[in-house]
């Protein structure tokens, strides 16, 4: 398979046109190159690259949710002359992944008007909190850890898919640049050599070998090439802008193409691209299992699923256990084995469960919904991009047999021309006849410059509809 993107040189090109060192030929654009700039400087290569730390930074925060948390609280109250109570209780939490919730602190607490199931003095807890069956298996903070992740790998993935379609519309425009330039060019050598015969007739008729008439016929053909020469002239200045959109300097300043800047002119020569012949199976196969939009639904699909199974908690009933085993002074370590649940200690249980279930009930229907919604989404797009690809193969088998025709077509024409041009010289022909025949072959090769520029941006167009563009 033809890999587009093993580029062979870097965007230097640019540090070249702003040192504007003289050259012997002009400066040339491979469409390599192009992509090459685009990938690395382009405003939305660099909002790609912004998303996937964004995601990583949204992944940090995910994780802060299992940080330890050390705490404090400090209290006093007096009044009339009571001093009611003075407090201070550090503490220390420490979330695990499984749900379970380990704490610790100490006491201090000293007054005269205590609450009776305080504890006066220096004491000391450490405690665990499990949770029975709702939160058990997953919560909200191992979904929120579970869903950064994924979402970090989908900003890849997107940024895969962006930077993909980005490409795709850089080489259409590369190659409409190059087929407004080759058709500029055919035009104004038409007009250049239509000078010369117009000069060569006028010369002619001042000497009585031709007749006025063909004077007229000369500046009239002359006079339609040198509008189509400043047609096409204008159709290339602004293919140029609009290749000149897509490029930008490492500054993120917009570039414009200098003027001396042309496609290359071996352009319709290039072996790779000629020789291109995709394997129709290992394309499909590749492009459905690695295209990066197909790839975003399966991540969007992950990451509905973690939802899924979150929303199915809301059914469970909330069963909290609170343990803590309690000691005088700050020694919080029991003395023995088994002492937790032996002497000095709390415990508590907690149970809800919504008697009709509603909102879990329909929570969890939503999250089933939205993920029926995107397989069906995931379906129908790989539908869409097997056709597209299939498509795509049909346009270049038949434009490859085009061009085989369309180049024969336009050496017979220019045959024609030449002929034409013997037969006028011996006076057998006239010049009406000779620009139709020209006109014709102007014609042919100006179909064989589109056929093959479409033929070029098939190409990059099928890597990127199978996501092989970057």
């Amino acid at each position: 398979m033809l890999n587009i993107l093993k580029y062979s040189r870097l965007a230097a090109i640019i540090c070249l046109w702003l040192a504007g060192s003289a050259q012997a030929q002009p400066p040339t654009l491979q469409v390599e190159e192009v992509l090459s700039i685009v990938s690395q400087y382009h405003p939305l290569a660099v909002q790609a690259r912004l998303q996937i730390q964004d995601a990583q930074a949204g992944l940090r925060i995910a994780r802060g949710g299992f940080d330890p948390l050390l705490g404090a609280y400090a209290a006093q109250k007096n009044f009339g002359g009571t001093h009611y109570y003075t407090q201070f209780s550090p503490t220390l939490q420490l979330p695990t992944w499984f749900g379970v919730e380990l704490y610790a602190g100490i006491d201090n607490l000293e007054g005269e008007r205590l609450n009776p199931s305080q504890t006066k003095g220096k004491s000391s807890y450490v405690g665990i909190s499990i949770p029975l069956a709702k939160d058990l298996l997953l919560d909200k903070r191992r979904a929120a850890l579970k869903q950064a992740r994924l979402f970090t790998q989908l900003s890849e993935i997107e940024q895969r898919q962006a930077l993909n379609q980005l490409l795709m519309d850089v080489t259409a425009d590369y190659w409409e640049w190059v087929q407004s330039y080759q058709s500029y060019l055919i035009m104004e050598s038409a007009r250049e050599v239509n000078e010369k015969r117009l000069q060569l007739v006028i010369q002619a008729y001042n000497f009585g070998e031709r007749p006025a008439i063909d004077t007229v016929e000369a500046l009239g053909q002359l006079q339609q090439f040198q509008n189509l020469a400043a047609q096409y002239a204008l159709e290339y200045q602004n293919a140029t802008l609009n290749l000149s959109a897509h490029l930008w300097t490492e500054q993120e300043q917009p570039y414009m193409l200098p003027a001396e800047v042309i496609p290359p002119q071996s352009w319709d020569q290039q072996a790779d691209l000629l020789a291109y012949e995709p394997d129709a199976n290992v394309l499909l196969g590749t492009a459905l299992s690695n295209h990066p939009e197909l790839q975003t639904y399966d991540y969007k699909l992950d990451i509905l699923d973690i939802n899924r199974r979150l929303k199915f908690q809301e059914l469970l009933p909330k069963a909290d256990f609170n343990y803590n085993f309690l000691r005088k002074g700050y020694q919080v370590i029991p003395e023995a084995p088994g002492a937790f649940f032996d002497n000095n200690y709390q415990y508590g249980f907690k149970f809800e469960l919504p008697l009709r279930l509603s909102e879990g009930r329909g929570a969890y229907r939503q999250a089933k919904i939205k993920i029926a919604a995107t397989e069906i989404a995931r379906s129908q797009k790989k539908l869409q991009l097997e056709v597209k690809i299939k498509s795509y193969l049909n346009e270049l088998s038949i434009l490859k047999k085009q061009m085989e025709i369309q180049s024969q077509q336009l050496v017979n024409s220019q045959k024609l021309v030449e002929a034409e041009e013997i037969r006028y010289q011996n006076g057998e022909s006239s010049l009406f006849m000779i620009n139709s025949r020209e006109n014709k072959a102007l014609e042919v090769q100006k179909k064989l410059i589109e056929l093959k520029a479409k033929y070029f941006k098939t190409i990059f167009t099928l890597q990127g509809t199978a996501g092989l563009l970057y």
